[in-house]
């Protein structure tokens, strides 16, 4: 029987798929080139005479796809957390005893570490639906990335089908070897070399022309199914045959039986000792392997302690990158400049003869504040040792007093504000001097600018720091809303502003209009009001409007988490008359949503719990995780708007002031039969 145009292409598309994974994975091939390439032709025009067949999933797809005029941003289903550094065996201990603490494990109890090279490359993740590759995105800012779904389909050995049918999230790291990097930089013109193989993948990668991306070589190892530790999942589904996963190494040994890459260094330790040895071993490794690794991450093995460890706003507690030390270099420090933050603080930079440092040219290094330019008696004219702290930060690490010219002179750091003149004062306590002009210093304000629409916050694209500077300047920028009201005529004509730049900048002004409430928050750029207290506060506020009116010290000192000095600031910055002036022009503008819960519903989603007294059967930490994790709002002390106490043993005067209050209380047990899934 002949067979249907979409049963050739089918059969066709399978076998170029196994040609493929034959060729680029297993270096196994079982046809010629010339065979190979015949298949494609067939398929190619087998697609051209019927151009319903060729979709974004066929393998003719692979070689590239027209060009897009910009990214889609992608909503990951769980974040895509960093991992918090460490530098030192007491970190890495201090780590392991943190596991402990919370688990509330004896110390006998053996706590098995999955060790992994931590590559220096693009994360990204990918969703397979049916079997099929449904959809790849970049981390972004761990909550939305961007959809680079066509150029992940060039990457030759990735699979683009998996024998699981299910939905599963699968995250990994796309690399260029050192080997690929030369012969692409012998390519690129001499003011368009990548500076590192890091940057060179991930420019490869972030392409809007996936025809580009398939012309780069282009690596990856898969590292990990984040469904298995930020749900209530217990395993993977199979056509309905439970695979059952219980520690992170089956997840890379199941990853690897399905096609993917996975890196071969990864292996299984059970104390510190045999964690050093192979930190010291993959270190002594490092510079001969074929692609760049800047440290260890250690994950605990225990999928369940995974999921019970959970998280913290960025980074999850399970989880630790043991960072390689900093590479160095040496410079001549040939000026110190002073910069004024958004919160007024100065710091001083160090401006430095360009020197290579781990593969990056280096001009410039923090000197942090007045104490360390005294600590490290640093001066103008000496040869300085510099560092990419974590590779990545250049700072000066020391003086080199035998290169020190005879004439070097002592830096005296300035008492007025190099911009406005005000005076530059240091309060007790602080380690940063600060510009009093407040408002009236311009480097404040254009700071704060800038930090409103860092990828953080409005993270509106194609707006970057300079370009606000030079809006600010020329007065079409002075406060937030005025971003808002750019118009297309206004940057036509202004030096590298044409018509599609200006459309393009007004299309991505438009489109964050609507914006979450942390976001709208973290950019607001409150002193001490990172991220994490961001998300605190519109976790516990709900509104922007309920955040405006409800600051005080009390409603505040409830949240769990919220202490003196961010309370304070947060009062300060509302009641302030010119803040809410301009927050009054801005909410004219913009959308900014309620707050939305990453956690599961559960009985206690949007409640207000407090503990107290000792608990039996978890520890005091990993009760409040799991509380955050249901969506419930932990408080630190009890109130008319407290939900649940929850009593353990020896409970104190808060079961009293519930009692008071009308409070409804829990034990243990009532409180882990509400809250099981």
């Amino acid at each position: 029987m002949k067979q249907s145009p979409k049963q050739e292409h089918d059969k066709l598309a399978k076998q170029i798929a196994l040609h493929d994974k034959r060729y680029y994975q297993d270096d196994a091939p079982i046809i010629s080139d010339a065979e190979y390439d015949k298949l494609r032709k067939t398929l190619e025009a087998l697609e051209e005479n019927h151009p319903e067949l060729k979709t974004l999933f066929s393998p003719t797809q692979k070689v590239g796809a027209a060009p897009s005029a910009k990214f889609a941003k992608v909503q990951h289903k769980t974040p895509m957390l960093s991992i918090a550094n460490g530098f030192s065996r007491e970190d890495v201990q201090d780590f392991i005893d943190r596991v402990r603490k919370f688990l509330g494990l004896d110390e006998n109890e053996k706590v098995e570490i999955y060790a992994e090279p931590k590559i220096d490359g693009l994360s990204f993740s990918l969703t397979y639906f049916g079997g099929k590759l449904m959809k790849a995105a970049t981390r972004g800012d761990g909550i939305t990335g961007e959809d680079i779904t066509k150029n992940i389909l060039t990457i030759k050995n990735l699979p683009q089908e998996i024998d699981f049918k299910d939905e599963v999230h699968i995250r990994g790291e796309v690399y260029m070897t050192h080997k690929d990097f030369t012969g692409l930089n012998a390519k690129q013109p001499e003011d368009d070399k990548f500076a590192n193989p890091r940057n060179a993948a991930a420019g490869s990668l972030r392409q809007l022309d996936p025809a580009i991306t398939a012309s780069r070589p282009l690596n990856y190892f898969v590292y990990s199914v984040p469904m298995y530790v930020t749900s209530a999942y217990k395993s993977l589904r199979q056509d309905k045959i439970l695979v059952s996963k219980t520690t992170q190494s089956e997840i890379i040994e199941w990853l690897s039986e399905l096609g993917f890459a996975t890196n071969p260094l990864n292996k299984i330790y059970s104390n510190i000792d045999e964690l050093f040895a192979n930190y010291e071993t993959i270190y002594a490794k490092r510079p001969k392997l074929e692609y760049d690794i800047d440290g260890i991450v250690y994950k605990v093995n225990r999928l369940d302690w995974q999921q019970r460890l959970g998280s913290q706003a960025r980074t999850p507690r399970w989880a630790l990158a043991h960072k390689f030390p900093a590479q160095k270099a040496k410079t001549i420090l040939e000026d110190i400049i002073i910069q004024v933050g958004r919160t007024g603080a100065l710091t001083p930079v160090a401006i430095l003869a360009p020197v290579t440092v781990g593969g990056v040219v280096v001009t410039r290094a923090t000197l942090h504040n007045e104490d360390e330019i005294e600590r490290k008696d640093v001066r103008v004219g000496d040869t300085v040792v510099v560092q990419r702290a974590g590779d990545v930060i250049p700072q000066i690490v020391e003086v080199d007093l035998n290169q020190r010219p005879h004439n070097a002179s002592k830096f005296m750091f300035p008492t007025t504000c190099p911009i406005c003149g005000s005076p530059a004062i240091r309060e007790d306590g602080e380690v940063a001097r600060r510009c009093t002009g407040g408002l009236i210093c311009n480097a404040q304000i254009v700071e704060r600018l800038i930090h409103f629409v860092s990828r953080t916050g409005f993270d509106i694209e194609g707006l970057g720091g300079q370009h606000i500077e030079n809006f600010y300047n020329d007065g079409l920028v002075k406060e937030p809303a005025d971003i808002f009201k750019l118009r297309r005529d206004q940057l036509i004509g202004r030096e590298k502003w044409g018509e599609k730049s200006a459309d393009n900048l007004i299309a991505a002004i438009t489109e964050r209009r609507n914006i979450s409430l942390e976001r709208f928050i973290y950019a607001l750029g409150i002193r001490h009001v990172g991220w994490e207290n961001s998300k605190l506060l519109a976790k516990n506020y709900k509104t922007i409007q309920n955040l405006m009116v409800e600051n005080n010290i009390e409603n505040l000192f409830l949240i769990d988490g919220i202490g003196t000095k961010v309370a304070e600031e947060v009062i300060a910055f509302f009641t302030a008359q010119n803040n809410r002036k301009v927050l009054r022009h801005l909410l004219a503008e913009v959308n900014v949503g309620e707050y939305i819960s990453t956690a599961r519903q559960s009985p206690v989603t949007d409640k207000t719990v407090v503990f107290t007294g000792s608990l039996s059967k978890m520890t005091r930490e990993e009760a409040k995780a799991r509380a955050e994790s249901l969506g419930a709002k932990v408080g630190s002390s009890i109130s008319k708007n407290t939900d649940y106490l929850i009593a353990g043993e020896a409970a104190g005067s808060k079961l009293k002031k519930a009692a008071e209050l009308g409070v409804k209380v829990l034990s243990e047990d009532e409180w882990l039969e509400l809250t099981s899934p």
